[in-house]
């Protein structure tokens, strides 16, 4: 019996792919989940601030994403559209948020919102001095971005962290891209008052969603479809 050749998910173009996602192929749907996960938790977060709540936005993106992909028509990438999707479901969680807020506080109860970031460990071993000043370096950046006002920060993530094109972003927040460059701007300007040069280095590695999150997150979306 002849083998079936395997298919180079990544060389496909979005229809085609969109296509098989709709049809359940499961390889497709891994590929598409892996490929934008990355992508879409940092989104996610830009949003929410919290690793938690990106990280069920980003599973109930791709299951809205998934119910309505034959809707997918290709006006804009794959990834764009799974962005957007991912956009409104973190705003609607932050909304959400802010109403039970109001409702606790009116009912006089205080309520103390902390943010964390737990940071996964490769080995218990101790990491040379470079390593940790690198992690402390990573942390400092990751901290300066949550400090920056909402509607500054998924536009500096989007663009200077995921690399998304002035355009993209612009169509992943529903926004203007004259409003994305002054956003942008206002951003850099804010973040260089409380960081050196020599860290925007570091950016590319910062908000880690990959490796063991990355693949239990896709496995457990895949168990939902």
């Amino acid at each position: 019996m002849t083998a079936q050749p395997k298919v180079d998910y990544a060389a496909l173009d979005d229809m085609t792919l969109a296509r098989l996602c709709g049809r359940r192929d499961r390889d497709a749907l891994r590929h598409l989940i892996s490929a934008n996960n990355q992508r879409l938790f940092r989104t996610a977060w830009s949003i929410l601030k919290d690793r938690n709540e990106a990280e069920e936005a980003v599973q109930a993106t791709y299951l809205n994403a998934f119910a309505a992909i034959d809707n997918f028509e290709g006006r804009s990438s794959l990834s764009t559209w799974l962005t957007r999707i991912a956009v409104n479901e973190a705003i609607g969680r932050m909304r959400s948020q802010r109403r039970r807020r109001i409702r606790l506080e009116s009912d006089g109860v205080a309520v103390l919102e902390t943010y964390r970031e737990r940071l996964a460990q490769a080995s218990a071993a101790p990491a040379p001095d470079a390593s940790v000043a690198r992690e402390q370096l990573r942390q400092l950046i990751e901290r300066a971005v949550a400090e920056l006002p909402d509607i500054f920060r998924s536009v500096f993530v989007l663009r200077e962290v995921e690399g998304l094109s002035i355009e993209e972003t612009a169509e992943a927040l529903a926004i203007p891209t004259a409003t994305v460059k002054t956003r942008l701007l206002r951003a850099r300007r804010k973040l260089q008052q409380a960081l050196a040069p020599e860290v925007k280095g570091a950016l590319t590695g910062s908000f880690p969603f990959a490796g063991a999150d990355c693949a239990a997150l896709t496995e457990r979306v895949l168990a939902q479809i």
